[in-house]
């Protein structure tokens, strides 16, 4: 039912994957039995009977009794309270989310049956190697792979992450029932912990009450990093490597990754005031933070493993440097009043939080109780202690430690206290700040910590001169370790907003350093014939340094580019050289350049501005101190200028002149990627012509060239141009758009990499990634990529190590296979001559609907769920871009949203069926047929058409018609599923299918295996909007519809 399956497995067993879902159901029907009764149970299961049958008669084709089903099932809805509709929505919708679990546990059941994996890089190394490609050449195609995958915080995912972890759980007890070795004990405790599971989920609320922050959506992806990909890494960095070795006779180099990860969490703005610059300095502060915990886990279980003394002499001189540097800090002369404040650094630092610091998800605006910072003080044993050298007024008003006062003297009694020596017992009165209780601490601080060495710490691990033969590789480790923990403790200072020393020999700014230590073991254990060990968790380790660095996701920064219009106006009108928006593009970009070729900043340090001018510029302030070493790209969203481009880099520029200034040292990391993203039709058709202007301009091909190595980036948006002029048209002009960029920047020699802002849905550009990429121009995919993936889909995709491990492979052997054999172009200028017509007349048709209909917008509104989905707690941004109610200013995604809770699933498929007829009616159906067998784009894009009409639905769609719409607006509604129906069967004519997903059956039978579930639910939402829009105050109404919403997504396999 989904559109990313395809992708990730191959045919499952349907009799496996029945008896699962007989297993779940039934379960599901005892806990339902045992918590609502046997008498709502019984209800439940004549809904689904009924829903069944009427299914089962359309089938067959007998339509009549069909229809006659559903009106009998539709009044039975129409006459139950509202507490036995809410029920039986949450019925359906757990049973639909089991079935789910069910088919992707399978999936991967059979992944790991099959011999041969298709699309696997063993499979693909070798097609190509039989196919005439040189192994050396194979070998560096690979190596110099550059794929990320951006994960973004697009509003998509309705499930909560408790449930999601639920769901999790019940995956992993299917895949121990799988089990051959266990006895029959052990299956019945396998059932008693599923019965657990569905029982916990029941009793919890699906409902999401509030709506998430920023920095929720950001911890969500740490938590797929965390949860998954961090497992899933290291195994498919296996593969490529175990693949290459296979067929070239070399493996992977250890730090070589064709795949990294970025996000959009948290540095997404567009269009989203929730988002600032502080919500995008503490996400990426929390990224790091999660790297560095994430390591420091790995290290302590890599010290227990390599407990060898064996080691080359370059670890062992090393090993002998850290002991002596251990050894003369140990003996080194200290005060009393020092060894104190040391020793209580060192157990705070044993005593941090594991996990991320508390209310640090909160947005800025949060108000707190710490003395006005936004995070509170980590806390830790004797919090209440002030160091007696603090400077704070609260404290003693001399600024010296105690051991600068000569009138106190201390002697250590016998039992590790400490005593005034003599008669000047009297001294201790005299510190006004040290009162009885915290000598007390004190002592205990100095007895525990320094007396004979023998803290709790100290007892667990000796000093280690005083242990002959120690490992090497633990006091290597173990220093690794300290640097981690105290990088650690630096970052939660940071977040917390706390003054921190920094020393950057004691903490891990970049990957490099962490690396250098780990590769020097890595080579010890090869030099000493120990490769076995090498090639274990240590290299696991190293790569996932080499693949997450020190933030596991590189955070891009995105906005719209009439924010940064409005900022260079301040500025302008500041300085009073006029109006910069006022002025033509020519002018524009003669200041532009004049500007970012000299050498001071052009925003004065005291401007006053606007709020949301000041945003704009904190964020490039905050893009300046964090650098290229934590972010990713800057990206324009509705760029449709050169001047667009170099607005950013003019403020990029500025902000790291001021930063740099004030810090007396360059900035860290290098500038931004500045990437425009091209989203309507208008401006696709004009993005080579952009390109080619940015690059003609002698001072921004340098920067390219200097700065970013040669390459240019430049993102495509699908959901726009989708939501702009239909699907055809959108993707007709996004492959153009690509032709025209990539010739663009060969012309100038320069590197291009696509960034393809691809949503969940095939309305907004989703689908199979392996078909995605292999429809690509030829060219365009040259060993990089970028491509977002978003919402539902994230989970879905990488949610689970061993479906993430071979979603990873799909793009890795699918970018190889597009750059060392590109997909074909069209064969002859006449074919793109017929996509010309087929785009125009489709384009026609949509918007004479969707924009040119009057009648449209009320019935969309009517039609669809789309004015409730702002219940929905799902995301942090608003739906639309602005406060217009017309179709233009709404976001793609509730636009596509809408129509897939009514199963018509519109914007995937209008006017695709007026482009092919129009066509036809002309005699070009051969034509067309022999295009869809030898170009890869035109195939690529009817099959997903094709797969998107197998998921629509006429009968519920007009059900939603019947009870929902104004009478006189019910016209349109026939009209639009009679466009359907002609979509259908003229893309069955060019596909050369009889019946919809002919080539597709295991997707065919999943959907019709949900219909008994998904069906009532559709009836149930009807009924529920019918009861809201008389009553849109009820909340518990609200609930019940949310219920339906989430039920009816987890039927389709997604929502927007």
């Amino acid at each position: 039912m989904t559109d990313t399956t395809d992708d990730i497995a191959e045919e499952i067993s349907f009799q496996s994957f029945d008896d699962d879902c007989k297993l779940l159901g039934n379960l599901l029907n005892e806990v339902l039995q045992r918590e609502v009764g046997h008498e709502f149970t019984d209800k439940l299961e004549r809904t689904r009977i009924l829903a069944q049958t009427a299914g089962n008669m359309r089938m067959a084709g007998i339509e009549d009794m069909a229809e006659l089903i559903e009106k009998q099932l539709s009044s039975e809805i129409s006459k139950m309270t509202l507490e036995e509709a809410l029920t039986q929505a949450r019925a359906f919708s757990h049973y639909l989310n089991l079935m789910g679990i069910a088919e992707t546990h399978h999936r991967v059941h059979k992944q790991r049956n099959l011999a041969h994996l298709s699309r696997s890089c063993d499979d693909i190394f070798d097609k190509l190697l039989q196919g005439g490609v040189p192994p050396e050449e194979l070998y560096n195609a690979v190596c110099k792979q550059e794929v990320e995958i951006v994960l973004t915080a697009h509003p998509t995912q309705i499930n909560r992450r408790t449930l999601q972890y639920k769901h999790i759980r019940i995956s992993h007890l299917l895949d121990y029932n799988d089990r051959p070795d266990l006895s029959l004990e052990d299956r019945e405790m396998v059932i008693e912990d599923l019965v657990r599971e569905i029982t916990s989920i029941w009793q919890t609320d699906e409902l999401r009450r509030y709506k998430p922050t920023a920095v929720d959506e950001a911890r969500a992806g740490l938590n797929i990093v965390e949860q998954s990909l961090w497992k899933a890494v290291p195994h498919y960095l296996r593969r490529v490597s175990n693949a290459l070795k296979k067929h070239t006779g070399k493996p992977l180099p250890l730090t070589c990754t064709p795949i990294k990860f970025g996000s959009w969490m948290g540095g997404d703005r567009d269009g989203n005031p929730n988002v600032t610059s502080k919500v995008t300095r503490d996400v990426s502060l929390l990224s790091r933070w999660m790297a560095i915990d994430l390591y420091i886990r790995e290290v302590d279980s890599l010290r227990f493993e390599l407990s060898m003394n064996q080691c080359s002499d370059t670890l062992s001189r090393l090993a002998d440097e850290i002991l002596e540097q251990e050894t003369s800090s140990d003996d080194r002369h200290e005060s009393w009043s020092q060894s104190v404040s040391k020793n209580l650094l060192k157990l705070q630092a044993s005593a941090l939080p594991t996990q991320l610091p508390a209310r640090a998800d909160k947005p800025s605006c949060t108000e707190c109780s710490d003395n006005g910072s936004h995070y509170p003080g980590v806390e830790v044993p004797w919090s209440n202690y002030r160091p007696l050298n603090r400077q704070d007024g609260q404290t003693s008003s001399r600024s010296g430690s105690l051991d600068h006062d000569s009138s106190l003297n201390t002697r250590i009694l016998p039992n590790g206290s400490l005593a005034p020596s003599n008669s000047q017992s009297t001294v201790v009165s005299r510190a006004t700040s040290f009162n009885s209780s915290q000598l007390l601490v004190q002592r205990k601080l100095f007895t525990e910590s320094q007396m004979g060495r023998s803290s709790f710490q100290k007892l667990l691990e000796p000093r280690p001169p005083q242990r002959p033969g120690i490992a090497p590789y633990r006091i290597v480790l173990g220093n690794v370790k300290e640097k981690l923990m105290k990088t650690r403790r630096r970052l939660e200072l940071l977040l917390e907003d706390l003054p921190c020393d920094y020393d950057p020999w004691d903490h891990y700014e970049t990957s490099d350093q962490l690396l250098e230590p780990l590769l020097l073991c890595y080579e010890s254990l090869q030099s000493c014939g120990s490769g076995v060990l090498a090639d274990g968790r240590l290299a696991d380790l190293i790569r996932r340094v080499a693949t997450f660095g020190m933030v596991l996701m590189k955070l891009d920064l995105r906005q719209e580019s009439g924010r940064h219009a409005d900022t260079l106006d301040a500025i302008t009108s500041y300085l009073d050289m006029g109006t910069y928006s006022e002025w033509d593009e020519e002018k524009k970009l003669e200041f532009l350049t004049r500007e970012l070729k000299g050498k001071r900043p052009l925003v004065p340090l005291r401007i006053e501005v606007a709020s949301d001018v000041k945003e704009v510029l904190d964020s490039f302030r905050v893009a300046a101190e964090l650098g290229s070493d934590s972010l990713g790209a800057y990206v324009i969203s509705m760029a449709s200028n050169a001047s667009d481009v170099l607005a950013v880099e003019l403020l990029q520029k500025d902000a790291r002149l001021a930063v740099s200034g004030e810090l007396g040292r360059p900035c860290p990391g290098g500038t931004l990627r500045v990437v425009p993203l091209f989203e309507t039709v208008k401006d696709l058709r004009e993005a080579g012509s952009v390109i080619r202007k940015l690059l003609s301009i002698d001072w921004y091909r340098e920067h390219i060239i200097k700065n970013h190595n040669g390459h240019q980036e430049v993102m495509v948006g699908y959901s726009d141009s989708g939501k702009d002029a239909g699907r055809f048209t959108a993707a007709w002009e996004l492959y153009k758009a690509q032709e025209d960029v990539v010739t663009a920047c060969n012309e100038y020699g320069i590197k291009v990499t696509l960034f393809h802002g691809r949503g969940g849905s095939i309305g907004r550009g989703g689908g199979p990634t392996y078909l995605a990429i292999q429809s690509q121009p030829p060219g365009s995919v040259m060993g990089t990529l970028r491509s977002t993936e978003q919402g539902e889909m994230v989970q879905a995709k990488f949610g689970l190590p061993q479906i993430a491990v071979r979603q990873l492979e799909i793009y890795t052997t699918a970018v190889l296979l597009a750059t060392l054999r590109p997909p074909l172009p069209p064969r002859e200028e006449k074919w793109r001559n017929l996509m010309e017509e087929i785009s125009k007349i489709s384009c026609q048709n949509y918007r004479s609907i969707v924009y040119e209909n009057p009648e449209f917008l009320e019935y969309f509104h009517e039609a669809t769920p789309q004015a409730e989905l702002g219940f929905l707690n799902i995301g942090s941004r608003p739906v639309r871009r602005k406060s217009s109610s017309g179709i233009g200013h709404l976001r793609a995604i509730p636009w596509v949203f809408a129509w897939t809770q009514t199963r018509f699933v519109l914007p995937a498929w209008l006017g695709v069926g007026a482009g092919l007829k129009g066509l036809c009616e002309k005699g070009h159906t051969e034509d067309l047929k022999a295009i869809y067998k030898e170009w890869p784009f035109f195939q690529s894009t009817m099959d997903l058409i094709e797969m998107v009409l197998g998921k629509a639905d006429i009968p519920i769609a007009k059900h939603y018609d019947e009870v929902l719409v104004s009478e006189s607006r019910r016209e349109l509604g026939s009209d639009l599923r009679k466009e359907l129906l002609a979509t259908e069967k003229y893309v069955l004519a060019v596909c050369g299918h009889e019946k919809l997903c002919e080539n597709n059956r295991s997707l065919r039978r999943l959907i019709e295996s949900r219909l008994p579930y998904l069906n009532p639910i559709n009836m149930l939402q009807v009924e529920i909007l019918k009861r809201l829009r008389c009553d849109d105050a009820n909340h518990k109404l609200r609930d019940a519809l949310q219920i339906t919403i989430n039920g009816i997504a987890a039927g389709m396999r997604n929502t927007g």
